[in-house]
C-alpha cells in the first residue's frame, strides 16, 4: 500500500474538515489556539515548582525522592523502546490532553527527512519496539512509511491510536493494513460507560470508539491473536489515581462484551499527569494543590526500576530527544554523558547509554501507587 495521503484544511472527495464535529468529538480547545500561558512549556513547569510541598515526604522533590530507591542518581537501563512523536495534530481535543494536540496544530508534524533520521538512528540501536504517537499519529502523511519501513526491520510496532481517526473516510481500509502488517494497536478510551467517556473526550466520543473496536474486531484485533494484538488505554476523568489494572481489565472485557460485543486483548491504566491540559483543569477546578499532593504521598519506590524514561528514547516532531514522552511535552531535553543535548541526526547510542535521566515534579506521576508509563502499570497487583 502506498504512503496514506493527508490533505489538511478543507478536503475534498471523501474527506472532511479535521476542525468539524463530524472529524471528531471537541471537548475543548487548544492551550496554543487560546494563546494561554500554559501552552509555553516551561511556565507549565514554573507552576509546578511554584507549590509549597514543603511538608510531604522528600520536601516534594522527586530526586530525593528517588534516592529511597537505591537508584539515584536516576540511570537508564538498556534501550529496548524506542518511541516517535509524529506530531500534534489530531481530529479531536480532549480535555485531558497532556500534548495539547488538536486539528490546529498543523505546523508541528515530522517530515520525511526527520523520519529518516529516525530509522538511521534506530538502527544504530538494539531496540525491539517502535512506539509510534501523536497526536493521531495516522495522520502524519508519512506514517505508512515509517510503519513500512518498520515493519522492513522485524520491529515490533505500536500504534497509539484515538480509535475516532479510524472513522475518518480516508482511513476506512486502515485497520486490515495494520492487522496486515501485525502492528499493535493502543487505544484510548477513558472508560466503558458513554459518561465518563464523553465527559473527558467530547460528545460523541464513546459511540464512535465502539464502531472503531467493532471494525478493528471484524480484522481480527482482539481475539487473541499476538500478531493482531488490541489494547485499550484508561486514564481517570478526575483528579485520582488509576485503580488496579488487572481488576479493571476483566471488568471492562466482561462490561464491552456483554454490552457491545467489543472484544480487546489487555487492559492498560495510566495515571494523568499535571501538564498541559489536565494541568489546566486542575487549576480550574482547584485540584492542583492536593492532586500533587496525593502522587507525592503515594509515591511507590517498587516502581522507579521500571520506569519507562530507563528503558526509552523519546523522539518529537522536529527530531529532539528526550528521556520519556511527558520530559518532551515540557521541553526537558535529553543531555548526553558530555553534556551536549542530541537528536535523531546526530544521535550517539553510547552517550545517551551513560546520562543521567532528567527528572522534575511532574515525574511523581509516574511513581504514585503502581506506576504509570507508556505501558500501563509498573507494579502488578
Amino acid at each position: 500500500m502506498a504512503e496514506i495521503p493527508v490533505r489538511l484544511g478543507n478536503f475534498a472527495g471523501d474527506d472532511i474538515d479535521l476542525t468539524s464535529a463530524e472529524a471528531g468529538p471537541k471537548g475543548t480547545t487548544t492551550l496554543s489556539a487560546r494563546r494561554l500561558p500554559l501552552a509555553d512549556a516551561r511556565y507549565q513547569t514554573r507552576v509546578l515548582e511554584s507549590l509549597d510541598l514543603s511538608h510531604a515526604p522528600s520536601d516534594g522533590r522527586f530526586e530525593k525522592a528517588v534516592e529511597t530507591s537505591g537508584l539515584a542518581p536516576l540511570r537508564p537501563s538498556k534501550l529496548e523502546i524506542f518511541q516517535i512523536n509524529v506530531g500534534k495534530l489530531c481530529n479531536m481535543t480532549c480535555r485531558h490532553c497532556h500534548v495539547d494536540s488538536g486539528p490546529d496544530r498543523i505546523e508541528e508534524n515530522m517530515d520525511k527527512e526527520t523520519i529518516n533520521a529516525c530509522l538511521r538512528a534506530l538502527d544504530k540501536t538494539e531496540a525491539h519496539t517502535v512506539d509510534i504517537t501523536g497526536g493521531a499519529p495516522e495522520l502524519n502523511p508519512h506514517f505508512a512509511y515509517l510503519v513500512e519501513e518498520c515493519v522492513k526491520r522485524g520491529k515490533h510496532i505500536i500504534d497509539r491510536c484515538n480509535l475516532t481517526v479510524l472513522l475518518l473516510p480516508r482511513f476506512r481500509e486502515l485497520p486490515q493494513w495494520l492487522a496486515q502488517r501485525k502492528v499493535e494497536l493502543v487505544c484510548s478510551l477513558p472508560h466503558y460507560r458513554r459518561r465518563n467517556t464523553d465527559a473527558q473526550r467530547g460528545k460523541g466520543t464513546f459511540e464512535r470508539s465502539i464502531e472503531a473496536l467493532k471494525r478493528l474486531n471484524r480484522v481480527g484485533y482482539g481475539s487473541g491473536d499476538p500478531d493482531r494484538r488490541l489494547t485499550l488505554m484508561t486514564n481517570p476523568v478526575g483528579a485520582y489515581l488509576s485503580g488496579s489494572q488487572a481488576s479493571m481489565e476483566r471488568e471492562w472485557k466482561e462490561h464491552l462484551s456483554t454490552k457491545h460485543g467489543v472484544r480487546f486483548d489487555r487492559l492498560i491504566t495510566i495515571n494523568n499527569m499535571p501538564i498541559s491540559r489536565f494541568l489546566e483543569w486542575l487549576e480550574e477546578s482547584g485540584n492542583l494543590q492536593s492532586y500533587m499532593e496525593l502522587l507525592v504521598n503515594s509515591f511507590n519506590p517498587a516502581t522507579v526500576p521500571g520506569l519507562m524514561c530507563r528503558n526509552t528514547l523519546s523522539v518529537s516532531w522536529d527530531g529532539k530527544v528526550y528521556d520519556c514522552d511527558f520530559n518532551q511535552m515540557l521541553e526537558l531535553e535529553s543531555v548526553a554523558s558530555d553534556g551536549k543535548r542530541p537528536t535523531v541526526y546526530d544521535f550517539d547510542p553510547a552517550g545517551f547509554a551513560n546520562r543521567d535521566i532528567v527528572t522534575a515534579r511532574h515525574c511523581f506521576g509516574c511513581t504514585a501507587g503502581a506506576g504509570s508509563s507508556c505501558g500501563g502499570a509498573i507494579e502488578g497487583d
